[in-house]
């Protein structure tokens, strides 16, 4: 399990191997069935998670009862609200199990005896946080200045293994139109 998580952390700081084992051991495995919920809105968020196995959605729940989906999560990738994981702050977010998946989890107060012990792991979340801004920023450009089918044509190039994994209707979501808007569009894209 712990595998990927180090592989992953190595991409991004060197680590010695005893400063690997020791961050590695403060993670929890959890096992999440699909359709199940790791976190629903008004619970605080007490963790970050890797997914090691599987494929999660982070999505909110507007006013009018859609769903906004800002991003999914699949096998290497990481998942919260980091929002409420720092301030310790209700959610306005759900995380859902698309499939039976596997998680590992780190609490804050771990994370932070992580700082403390293994220095280098502010540098590792440093540099996520960076990317993260970067991939939200050029999703806000994209969303205000491209049409839905570009969109959705960028969304298939950039992840066409989690795109072979979803549904029209989560995929909609994610773009933020309808998914009888979607189908068109995949009409009109496969009769070019």
């Amino acid at each position: 399990m712990t595998k990927l998580l180090k592989h992953n952390i190595l991409k991004h700081i060197t680590l010695s191997t005893k400063e690997l084992e020791n961050f590695c051991i403060l993670f929890n495995q959890k096992d999440v069935k699909k359709k199940q919920f790791l976190m629903r809105e008004g619970e605080v968020c007490k963790f970050e998670g890797f997914v090691t196995k599987g494929l999660f959605r982070v999505f909110h729940i507007d006013s009018n009862g859609f769903e906004q989906v800002l991003y999914f999560a699949q096998e290497n990738w990481w998942i919260t609200d980091i929002d409420s994981f720092t301030n310790e702050t209700p959610t306005q977010l759900y995380i859902q199990a698309l499939e039976d998946s596997q998680v590992l989890l780190i609490s804050k107060k771990d994370k932070e005896l992580a700082y403390i012990n293994i220095p280098k792991i502010e540098k590792l979340f440093r540099i996520m946080t960076q990317k993260t801004h970067i991939a939200l920023q050029q999703r806000m450009i994209d969303n205000l200045s491209k049409t839905a089918d570009q969109r959705y044509v960028d969304f298939i190039q950039k992840y066409p293994n989690l795109f072979q994994r979803l549904t029209n209707v989560q995929i909609a979501a994610y773009l933020g139109i309808s998914h009888e808007f979607l189908s068109k569009i995949r009409r009109k894209i496969a009769n070019k």
